[in-house]
């Protein structure tokens, strides 16, 4: 690994750390809120990384998709529920929607902030980062860049209805009694399903994250991607 893919890994695998060390987060909040505290009893209701970390899914498969240079994914350690906990001034289901929702709407959220941030701080660097410059605040444009792109894209990956994802469980908990057979189907073929959408899902995601980051570029005035040159 030379300089420039160490350079990479940086800003990669700190805004991903992060921004699934959220997701998880939220996942346990939420829950905690609805009356479950498995996860808070496990020390995993804290914004502490380490809590969250999966040596696997939140390192090696992302650095070898770094090194190797083709599309990689990542994971943390999934948070425990206990739904029986749940308040019962909601319906089992309607509280398991929002546990699920809880972790792509706060990727989307940590998405939002950066979109603020960008706005005031990107533009100044934008001279600086297409010239090629290597400073401190070209360097906080480029954390801040590719954390808006990764949440982006945790937001839309885990809004897939195919297990595990977070999506699966928003719409099992959607759909009417009369269309469970489709959670069934799903569920019976999720490993094919979820491989499929691994190797050939990308484009796809990739198009979705496109069409947002288009859309807060146009909120902002400039092209964030900008802000993702020379790393």
């Amino acid at each position: 690994m030379d300089s420039s893919d160490l350079l990479r890994a940086v800003f990669v695998l700190i805004p991903m750390i992060l921004s699934l060390t959220v997701h998880e987060f939220s996942h346990a909040w939420m829950a905690f809120r609805l009356g479950d505290d498995t996860a808070a009893r496990m020390g995993r209701l804290t914004l502490n990384p380490v809590a969250h970390i999966d040596p696997i899914g939140t390192l090696l498969i992302p650095m070898v998709g770094l090194v190797s240079g083709v599309p990689f994914f990542g994971w943390a350690k999934p948070v425990p529920v206990s739904p029986v906990n749940y308040t019962r001034k909601l319906r089992m289901r309607t509280a398991d929607i929002l546990v699920s929702a809880a972790g792509p709407v706060s990727n989307l959220l940590f998405a939002a902030v950066m979109v603020g941030l960008l706005a005031v701080v990107g533009q100044a660097a934008l001279p600086d980062i297409v010239a090629g410059t290597r400073n401190l605040h070209v360097a906080a444009v480029r954390l801040m860049g590719w954390t808006l792109v990764i949440n982006l894209g945790l937001f839309v990956f885990n809004l897939i209805p195919v297990p595990p994802l977070d999506g699966s469980h928003v719409l099992a908990g959607l759909l009417p009694d009369r269309h469970r057979g489709v959670m069934e189907f799903i569920s019976r073929y999720s490993f094919v399903l979820f491989i499929l959408i691994l190797f050939l899902g990308g484009r796809y995601i990739g198009a979705a994250v496109e069409w947002l980051m288009s859309g807060f570029s146009a909120l902002v005035g400039f092209d964030l991607w900008l802000t993702l040159m020379g790393a």
